[in-house]
């Protein structure tokens, strides 16, 4: 009863009061960190994804295996030998304020998209021009036969290409949007937003879905609940209390110690949603401080154990984790051992050595550490107590997530407020392709870190020219290898995790970020 006042208490003191729909008709999820910017365009924050992916829909998307799918695409004829792509609007598309969806508005949110995203910016280096023939009719016209075109137009991965209205697409993609108005099946409930803590969204009632069957993020949209309320509830054990008392219905990772108890339980279901699992990462500052230095790099690299770090998100259950990988996620079809003999452990005298060639003189190295999520926050215990056995002077900085999100854009030295290596999680789905995986930009397309390597981007425009399979195992192995020689980030290692929900609730898909639609509550 304490525990259930407790959660009852901090609801009530950290999320505004809404509007309560009938609970049966309410689907309550909950997860460590929450979104605190809702534009789909302004963050590569995962949050913001999710929230993205209830309220907006792109022109194609992503099956339960990453294969891209029509979604308000009704089809597409492909000419002129594969340089004009002709995509039909599926019947029935509406905006959330009760206007038609127009192929100009897909025009105008292609063109916002490709000034902002990483794989837009390279759709539009293939476009010759994109256009809008009829209210139905989208028509890209390319330079050259591009074989990815559908997998970035249905990227599953965060900036993936929301379609809005019009008047929202003429926002200037480096300002935030004032509002949310996608076509998707739940509209976004502004008034009941709070950064980090609460987001709600209601059933729109004018949504029609694809008459197919749901797979992954393709296929049905079909909302089968009128409310969502999304809690964040940075505590994973006060998680866990709340579902255990119905307070909340799903949650997106438990203690992994709390699995086997989870399991006993006839009213909590314990399941794998994300086949493909979750990739830990260390990405250096390329630019700025002792990390700047390639030598250093590579002996923090050497230094660490990527299947010790993993045990911190996935406990004893081995068969969970897989380590070492490079720079592709396992189940990708370039995964492979290119490089991997330059990955750690190796013995501390090892590392020392290196450092001493590097010329290092134990200059202060800041490690921003993530303390909101027990699976991150214990990880980064690993590798902050690993790299200060190997000689290295590590300034452990813990902070929530927020706070890092908000340093890591600094690209000031360490002693100014800027910072030495940050810390991630990604999903494996980010690093399935060359083309998609954005650590691996470099130059000014490069990601937080600020690598440069002309050598690897020329590799990048070999593998996106390149039409056969083999040719493109061949380059993606020297991608890994360049990758990993120039430690563009230090690779930990692949874990599945595992999701809880009240066993009355059923339908949630398999994907690799959660998904309200298909999902019932008894």
């Amino acid at each position: 009863m304490r525990r259930r006042q407790l959660i009852t208490g901090i609801a009530a003191a950290t999320v505004p009061s809404i509007v309560r729909a009938e609970p049966s008709r309410t689907l309550r999820y909950a997860s460590s960190v929450g979104v605190t910017q809702p534009d789909p365009l302004a963050t590569t924050f995962y949050p913001t994804f999710a929230l993205a992916l209830q309220v907006f829909e792109s022109l194609y998307c992503v099956d339960e295996q990453l294969r891209p799918r029509p979604q308000m695409a009704a089809g597409h004829l492909v000419a002129d030998d594969g340089k004009r792509w002709t995509i039909r609007l599926r019947d029935g598309l509406r905006f959330h304020d009760d206007e038609p969806v127009l192929a100009r508005d897909c025009v105008a949110s292609l063109n916002r998209w490709m000034k902002r995203d990483a794989a837009g910016r390279t759709l539009a280096l293939q476009l010759d021009e994109v256009a809008a023939p009829d209210d139905k009719t989208v028509v890209l016209r390319l330079k050259k036969p591009f074989p990815h075109l559908l997998l970035v137009l249905g990227k599953p991965t965060p900036n993936f290409m929301a379609v809005m209205p019009t008047r929202l697409a003429a926002t200037d993609p480096s300002q935030a949007l004032t509002e949310l108005v996608g076509s998707g099946p739940f509209r976004f409930v502004a008034s009941a937003f709070s950064a980090n803590s609460l987001v709600v969204l209601d059933r729109f009632q004018k949504y029609e879905p694809r008459n197919e069957t749901p797979s992954g993020m393709a296929g049905g949209r079909v909302a089968k609940v009128d409310r969502v309320e999304w809690r964040v509830l940075p505590d994973a054990a006060t998680q866990t209390a709340a579902l255990m008392t119905g307070e909340i219905d799903w949650i997106a990772t438990p203690l992994q110690d709390t699995i086997p108890k989870l399991r006993q339980r006839p009213d909590i279901t314990v399941g794998i949603l994300d086949q493909f699992g979750f990739a830990p990462w260390l990405r250096p500052n390329h630019i700025a401080g002792p990390t700047a230095n390639l030598g250093v790099r590579r002996a923090i690299m050497a230094a660490l154990d990527a299947r010790e770090i993993l045990t911190a998100a996935a406990g004893d259950d081995t068969a969970t984790i897989d380590a070492p990988i490079g720079v592709f996620a396992p189940g990708s079809p370039f995964a492979s051992a290119a490089g991997l003999d330059l990955l750690g452990p190796k013995p501390r005298d090892t590392v020392q050595a290196m450092l001493r060639d590097a010329g290092y003189n134990n200059e202060r190295i800041v490690l921003l550490h993530q303390s909101d999520s027990a699976a991150a926050h214990g990880m980064l215990q690993i590798i902050a107590r690993r790299l200060t056995e190997a000689g290295l002077n590590i300034d452990d900085q813990i902070m929530d997530f927020a706070s890092v999100v908000a340093r890591r854009n600094s690209k000031e030295t360490p002693d100014k407020g800027g910072w030495s290596l940050i810390f991630g999680v990604a999903t494996c789905a980010d690093f399935m392709t060359p083309l998609l995986h954005l650590s691996l930009r470099t130059g000014p397309a490069s990601w937080i870190g600020w690598p440069t390597d002309p050598a690897m981007e020329a590799l990048r425009d070999r593998w996106l020219d390149a039409t056969d399979e083999a040719t493109q195992r061949r380059l993606a192995a020297s991608i890994q290898k360049t990758a990993l020689s120039d430690v563009l980030y230090v690779p930990l290692g692949r874990y599945v995790a595992y999701a809880a929900w009240r066993s009355n609730v059923t339908g949630i898909l398999r994907t690799h970020q959660p998904v309200m639609w298909n999902i019932s509550k008894s």
